[in-house]
């Protein structure tokens, strides 16, 4: 392994072609560009084809493109207003006829460089004005420049900012810049991959990656050189997420349920009120294979909203139950919490089968009796929030954890509920947040993962409907006519901290528009909001659900953990402000009865492109996975999750959003070496340990691996 005091890519940026101090300086502040290495893996984000030359006669048949012409510069003059110089303006030539140049800005530049009389090649956008050909700021150099140059024909463009152009930090001298160290010092990049795993992968040498990623030679060897890198970089991401896994299903013992008993047949044959979909049948069998194994099972169970996912959880339970264990269920709100004990408690009733409830909001006298029930095991299920994690709550033989929505808890939190058994409990986390594939791999690339991904026979899918603020009046009639064939609506205000007195007007005035509108007692409007008391919250949902009031008013409180199959409509208020996954969410609130329901979108007349992209997809899908793709679309897979994880922050050239197959196919090939190699331990996969050694200590791969 190479001094770092030797590493040539380490090499300060300012010591290299063309930057000097100043650019230098601008390099770092303004994209993190430190030394060579940084600008090897400062990749173009697009590519520009110059494979073509047009004539200027050919010109007017090509407006608004980007083309690129060979002529003699002609004479360079200033427009002037007044004193000030408004535009600069040229003509190029070339035998066939000729076009104007033009400059809104960059005049002294203009003056000091362009020489009149000399050969150019410009490339730019297209246009006719005042009947001219002309093309306004093109890229220009001299033709004796264009020849010299080391790019072919597919020229790379790279990110910039304002104060890099100010600072002179142009293509060319990007360009320039990793072309000369490449000269020097391409023979230090070394091979970071296996043989076998390039071989088996069909993957283009590092060395020819890197330079046909700022070179092309043609579309081919940029498509292999890009694909290359983007196999590399997830290729340890996900190295390091199957040896995690790999090291917990070795180093952790698992209860052993060994017998699919009384109660979970019982339950399945005489308590389960309608037939499981393939897709819970499928989940159950993954769960009933990892705990009969004697390895802790660690299994994310993905379902969107009314999948069905508490019924697959409770059959879980119940083979712990059977095999003489007990099983917990951590919610994150009490709200949520007490929507699961009640729909868990009404579908085990007659069983013989103890559940309770252990939140903050537990009386004294009662907590006393199920922390005695939970330590003498008298209690075989019990659903709580972080209360569970207290010290005081012991249990006799947990066997089983189910976490839902397991984002909104901490790892410490987590960690404190494995320490309440003898083995590390077997863990079943639920989300009703759909995650794309490639997110899975990665934030819970060291958890199993199952889908859920039919709803039950009879759901109808929610009919979604957008309308502007004009057709408020046609939407309120449609409550009306929803409201009078016994149905309840739910109306959701958006609540955003920077602006929470100003949400909190929008709510109270909201609520009392409709007030007045639904007259009273033909029917009834509550609202619901954060400043109110969790008693008088939970009683007003309570008149809600048991059918007293007609129309709930609410904030975000009932994104999760109401279950109001009644509720057909869910009108969102000012839509454009909340995100897809949120709008998801809520959207879930209906459709969980037998009747159609409805969602409806309401924003104000003037859309962002992404509020309006938004808006439509909501509109053309239920499904939540494609939902969930489109918001990592729009958002990006950082801000989508809302926690940066460790590595995937410095992925420089894979997309997650993009890259799912690249994801599988490195992913496979970890799996592949570390199953019958975990430690890296033979002497072909060397170059791999100390790779994989380089990432982990959050280094760039850059001369460390000779």
């Amino acid at each position: 392994m190479e001094n770092s005091q030797t590493n040539v890519f380490l090499t300060p940026i300012e010591y290299l072609k063309g930057i000097g101090p100043r650019r230098a300086m601008t390099l770092k502040n303004e994209l993190g560009i430190y030394n060579a290495g940084d600008l090897l893996t400062f990749y173009p984000f697009r590519y520009v084809d110059k494979s073509r030359f047009y004539t200027v006669s050919q010109l007017r048949q090509v407006q608004d493109v980007d083309v690129q012409v060979v002529g003699r510069l002609g004479r360079v003059e200033e427009v002037k207003q007044g004193l000030k110089v408004v535009r600069m303006t040229a003509t190029l030539s070339d035998g066939t006829g000729v076009m104007q140049l033009v400059w809104f800005k960059g005049f002294s530049w203009i003056k000091r460089n362009l020489k009149e009389g000399e050969n150019y090649v410009v490339y730019g956008r297209v246009s006719i004005f005042a009947g001219r050909v002309s093309m306004a700021h093109p890229e220009m150099e001299t033709q004796l420049q264009y020849e010299a140059s080391p790019m072919g024909t597919l020229v790379p463009v790279y990110s910039s900012t304002e104060k890099t152009q100010k600072a002179g930090i142009t293509q060319r001298l990007i360009s320039t810049a990793i072309h000369s160290f490449l000269e020097q010092w391409d023979s230090h990049i070394h091979e970071t991959l296996s043989r076998d795993v390039l071989k088996e992968n069909n993957l283009m040498g590092r060395r020819e990656a890197i330079r046909n990623i700022h070179f092309p030679v043609d579309n081919e060897s940029l498509s292999r050189a890009r694909y290359r890198m983007k196999f590399e970089e997830l290729f340890y991401m996900q190295m390091a997420m199957v040896r995690k896994k790999i090291a917990r299903a070795n180093r952790f013992t698992g209860y052993k349920f060994a017998v699919v008993g009384r109660l979970f047949n019982e339950f399945y044959a005489h308590h389960l009120s309608f037939e499981l979909t393939g897709a819970q049948k499928r989940v159950i069998k993954e769960i009933r294979r990892d705990v009969n194994t004697g390895a802790q099972m660690n299994r994310l169970v993905q379902g969107d909203v009314g999948s069905g996912k508490t019924v697959v959880a409770l059959m879980a339970m119940l083979m712990a139950l059977d095999n003489g264990y007990q099983a917990c269920m951590m919610a994150p709100t009490e709200i949520l919490a007490t929507q699961h004990y009640n729909s868990i408690s009404r579908m085990v009733e007659g069983m013989g089968v103890r559940v309770e409830l252990l939140t903050g909001s537990t009386r004294t006298a009662h907590r006393r009796e199920i922390l005695e029930g939970l330590q003498n095991g008298d209690i075989h299920i019990v659903v709580g929030t972080h209360a569970l994690i207290e010290d005081t709550v012991i249990f006799k033989n947990l066997a089983l954890a189910v976490i839902d929505e397991q984002h909104r808890f901490g790892v410490e939190q987590r960690s404190r509920l494995w320490g309440k058994s003898a083995f590390p409990p077997h863990v079943l986390v639920m989300t009703a947040t759909p995650i794309p594939r490639t997110l899975a791999m990665t934030v819970y690339g060291d958890l199993d993962v199952s889908v859920i991904d039919e709803l039950p026979a009879g759901r109808r899918p929610v009919q979604t409907l957008h309308r502007y603020e004009q057709s408020r009046l046609g939407v309120l009639g449609f409550m009306k006519g929803q409201i009078d064939k016994g149905r309840q609506v739910y109306v959701v205000y958006p609540l955003i901290e920077e602006s929470e007195g100003m949400d909190y007007k929008n709510l109270i005035d909201g609520y009392t528009d409709l007030d007045e509108y639904f007259e009273r007692p033909a029917y009834n409007v509550e609202v619901v909001h954060g400043r109110m008391k969790a008693e008088e919250k939970d009683a007003i949902i309570e008149r809600f659900s048991s059918g007293v009031a007609n129309i709930l008013v609410s904030t975000t409180v009932i994104e999760v953990g109401v279950d109001i199959p009644n509720a057909t409509v869910m009108v969102i208020e000012s839509a454009e402000r909340f995100g897809l996954a949120q709008l998801h969410q809520l959207r879930g609130r209906v459709g969980r009865g037998r009747e159609q329901s409805y969602c409806i979108l309401m924003t104000g007349d003037k859309l962002s492109d992404d509020a309006r992209r938004r808006m439509e997809a909501m509109v053309s899908t239920t499904d939540g996975f494609k939902i969930a793709e489109l918001d990592m679309k729009l958002r990006g897979w950082g801000d989508m999750m809302g926690v940066r994880q460790s590595g995937m922050a410095d992925l420089k050239i894979a997309d997650l959003t993009r890259d799912a197959d690249i994801m599988a196919a490195s992913r496979e090939a970890a799996q592949k070496i570390l199953f019958n190699d975990p430690d890296l331990r033979e002497p072909h996969h060397e170059i791999l340990r100390r790779s994989y050694d380089v990432v982990m200590k959050g280094k760039a791969l850059w001369g460390y691996i000779s």
